[in-house]
């Protein structure tokens, strides 16, 4: 989870850095939030049990 958060990360910021491709800072945004999100369901999942 940790190396797919550092992926979205740096992708978002080329995005934003390149204003050519700024549709992929938006997409590396959204996936950032997205996997933060699953490894935090999944964590307190593997808690209850």
């Amino acid at each position: 989870m940790v190396v797919l958060l550092a992926v979205w990360l740096v992708l978002s910021i080329v995005g934003f850095a390149i204003e050519g491709i700024f549709w992929l800072g938006i997409i590396g945004v959204v996936l950032f939030v997205a996997t933060a999100i699953v490894g935090w369901l999944r964590r307190s999942a593997h808690r209850r049990v």
